[in-house]
């Protein structure tokens, strides 16, 4: 009896603030309401995987990926994946048949080589340039990688197993969990260097590709706009680009 004379007693000025629960409710199923109604409808296919772990090539229902974390596709319709967990980076035709284009299913390590011979430790993001090659952050590794058409693997930059943040030429330079790749019209690989908090330059040198820091301050998150090291970053995953 207590308990309802107290409700009972905040009842009245509990009525403007209910009534205006009941207005905003109102609005915001009309404004949901308008949203749906400009929605274009969209039909989703599962083009490879399924779910589970290691398999071989194949069709693509009957081939299993395993926390696929990166893709990039080409003007034939190829798409290409890094297959982070299982290690290795995958070709899907248009018609869904599954290649693995380097790396071998299920095995890590650093190796560069041709096809199954090379080895991919938790590859990340990819980016394709306009002759066909795809360059790979290599997360686990900290190494940027390429992988030609053919599928032959060589390592850019970093060192593998020895992470940090210098800058420097091929294996000289340091990266930290790199996780976010793009390529320009002129070659640079631009890298998302995920656990140093900024943003590096791959320029291409024939055999030595010299590494830049153009943005962030490693080891120092944060969220300022500025130019270069006054600039910061939080943790950046992924970057955007063409080689259009």
């Amino acid at each position: 009896m207590r308990t309802r004379n107290r409700l009972a007693s905040h009842h009245l000025p509990l009525l403007p603030f209910i009534d205006a629960l009941a207005f905003v409710a109102s609005g915001l199923m009309s404004w949901q309401s308008l949203a749906q109604s400009d929605y274009q409808p969209y039909t989703f296919t599962t083009v490879a995987g399924g779910g589970g772990f290691i398999s071989s090539d194949g069709p693509g229902g009957a081939v299993r990926l395993s926390n696929p974390a990166g893709v990039a596709t080409d003007s034939a319709g190829n798409v290409y994946v890094a297959d982070t967990f299982n290690h290795a980076i995958r070709k899907v035709t248009p018609a869904g048949v599954v290649k693995t284009l380097a790396g071998l299913p299920g095995t890590f390590g650093s190796t560069d080589g041709t096809g199954s011979d090379a080895r991919f430790y938790y590859p990340d993001k990819l980016a394709l340039d306009s002759t066909g090659n795809l360059y790979v952050a290599d997360s686990g590794n900290s190494t940027i990688r390429k992988v030609t058409a053919d599928g032959v693997v060589t390592t850019l930059a970093g060192l593998a197993g020895n992470f940090g943040s210098a800058n420097g030429t091929g294996s000289a330079a340091r990266f930290n969990s790199p996780e976010g790749v793009a390529v320009d019209s002129a070659g640079n690989v631009y890298v998302a260097d995920a656990e140093n908090c900024t943003i590096r330059r791959v320029a291409p040198g024939g055999t030595n590709w010299v590494v830049t820091t153009i943005a962030g301050l490693a080891g120092n998150p944060g969220s300022a706009n500025g130019t270069n090291s006054a600039a910061r970053f939080n943790f950046p995953q992924g970057n955007a680009g063409g080689f259009a």
